[in-house]
């Protein structure tokens, strides 16, 4: 990560402004990132680009590798010419929250459409570069494009509920159904070209002004993901191919009972066995997508809370150690000195913090969690090193402003206490503190940057339903907020110097 003070903005794809119901990588995004550049912003941090399950959560994903077709831009299909301009005329929805369930039935529809005009009269430049993207991304996308054309021929249950042969993944039913399954496999296999086509251009413009892509990488996959159906090996699985073991963490500041993921747990050792070749895949493609990675749950590559999978919460679960220092040892060996950022939150030990200063990853730093705890807290700016990712808060936190409102009425006056304001000023005063740290790298939701409240919340960890939704309104950014946020930027050394 660069020693240089810089700082950025976190704000997921999907909740930037546009007419298709969500946010895409389209004309919106674009000026997100001249809005970046404006301000003096050097970064830009998103969640997990996956395509996206029940619940919607980024953090929960068909598959480790491919990109969510729900962010692909309809009118740069358009541009392209695989769209004609009446296909994306007068759908437009309101502005300010997230239709995943309209995005997913008319984006599926139009993709299919232009999946059909690209394969039939697409620009030959673009029919070369599909082919090249095959050739190189093969290694998941074949698996991919199946998996999600089986998951539609059998109603969309989980890969466990298929039948049996094609489950467990005979060579005569795979055969089968890549045959007969063709044309769907197809459309999927166009809907991840035409994705990465828009991502990796959407990338280039931001590099090109000095904007960095600060990528996401989850420790854990789902368990209806083409991750494990085409390798139940690597996780533990009973006979029938169920999960027995599950990931989660204990009781926390979240949660009294712990939080139960439910995603299956590794089979570490084999993994190691075959020398990490998932993992290092997974990182290689990670890092061409983004400059720079938050591995989301770093604890869980030193130890991991594994909890029986019949069990209701993570309270009756258990550490198992994991071999993290050979697994980046290895990357090390492969990737050299690879631009990651470890999520140290929650329950860290003594031997957490010692894998992660071993490989020299950066940590993060969360100011909501500074007060209430004593001058000794390690996320008091007085307590935290250069080598640090300094936030507000996450997208796992309340907004600022909804967290301030919500303090106890000491808590706020340790907090006045500490800054020296009347916190009149929230969450600006939250703003202007992680500014003034001394972390290389300071990250703020927009959602501060707003100004706006709890009803902004991107994430409540634990709960299942109303998450993921929000989005911001296209002339939210007003000159007064572009302005201020330059000004704080400036003031505190991070307006880098191409500006």
């Amino acid at each position: 990560m660069s020693h240089q003070r810089q700082s950025g903005i976190l704000l997921h794809p999907t909740s930037l402004p546009g007419p298709d119901g969500i946010g895409s990588l389209g004309a919106e995004a674009f000026a997100f990132i001249d809005f970046l550049a404006e301000t003096g912003q050097s970064v830009w941090q998103i969640m997990p680009l996956g395509p996206t399950g029940y619940g919607d959560s980024p953090y929960s994903s068909f598959s480790a590798f491919a990109g969510n077709p729900l962010l692909v831009s309809l009118q740069r299909l358009v541009e392209e010419g695989d769209l004609d301009p009446a296909d994306v005329a007068g759908t437009a929805l309101p502005e300010g929250e997230a239709h995943f369930g309209f995005t997913f039935s008319h984006k599926t529809r139009l993709l299919h459409k232009g999946a059909e005009r690209f394969f039939r009269q697409g620009r030959e430049e673009r029919r070369q570069a599909y082919g090249n993207f095959h050739a190189h991304q093969g290694y998941w996308l074949d698996d991919y494009a199946l998996f999600r054309a089986l998951r539609q021929q059998f109603d969309d249950q989980p890969w466990n509920r298929w039948p049996e042969d094609i489950r467990r993944r005979d060579e005569a039913a795979l055969q089968f159904w890549r045959e007969e399954l063709h044309a769907p496999i197809l459309l999927h296999k166009y809907a991840q070209f035409v994705f990465f086509e828009q991502w990796f251009a959407l990338k280039e413009y931001a590099n090109s002004r000095g904007i960095r892509i600060f990528g996401d990488i989850p420790i854990y996959v789902s368990f209806d993901s083409v991750d494990v159906w085409a390798n139940p090996h690597l996780f533990y699985l009973d006979q029938a191919q169920n999960p027995t073991l599950v990931a989660g963490v204990p009781p926390d500041y979240f949660s009294e009972t712990g939080q139960l993921w439910g995603n299956p747990m590794y089979r570490w050792e084999r993994m190691a066995q075959q020398d990490f070749s998932w993992w290092l895949a997974r990182f290689r493609w990670n890092l061409t997508q983004a400059d720079m990675v938050r591995i989301d749950h770093f604890r869980g590559f030193e130890a991991c809370w594994a909890v029986p999978a019949k069990e209701k919460t993570a309270i009756n679960g258990s550490w198992v150690p994991v071999p993290g220092d050979e697994l980046f040892r290895r990357l090390q060996k492969e990737l050299g000195q690879a631009p990651i950022v470890a999520e140290d939150l929650g329950l860290i030990t003594p031997e957490v913090e010692a894998l992660r200063d071993r490989f020299a990853f950066p940590g993060m730093k969360v100011l909501q969690f500074a007060f209430g705890s004593g001058p000794d807290n390690p996320y008091l700016p007085f307590n935290i090193e250069r080598n640090s990712v300094i936030y507000t808060g996450t997208h796992d936190n309340n907004t600022t402003l909804g967290w301030w409102k919500s303090l106890p009425t000491a808590d706020k006056e340790a907090v006045r206490a500490y800054l020296g304001t009347s916190g009149r000023d929230m969450p600006w005063d939250l703003i202007r503190l992680a500014m003034a740290s001394v972390a290389n790298l300071c990250i703020l939701p927009l959602q501060d940057v707003l100004a706006l409240d709890g009803r902004a919340r991107m994430n409540t960890p634990g709960q299942a339903g109303g998450n993921w939704q929000w989005r911001y309104l296209p002339q939210a950014p007003t000159p007064e907020i572009r302005k201020r946020l330059a000004d704080m930027t400036r003031t505190y050394g991070r307006f880098p110097e191409r500006m």
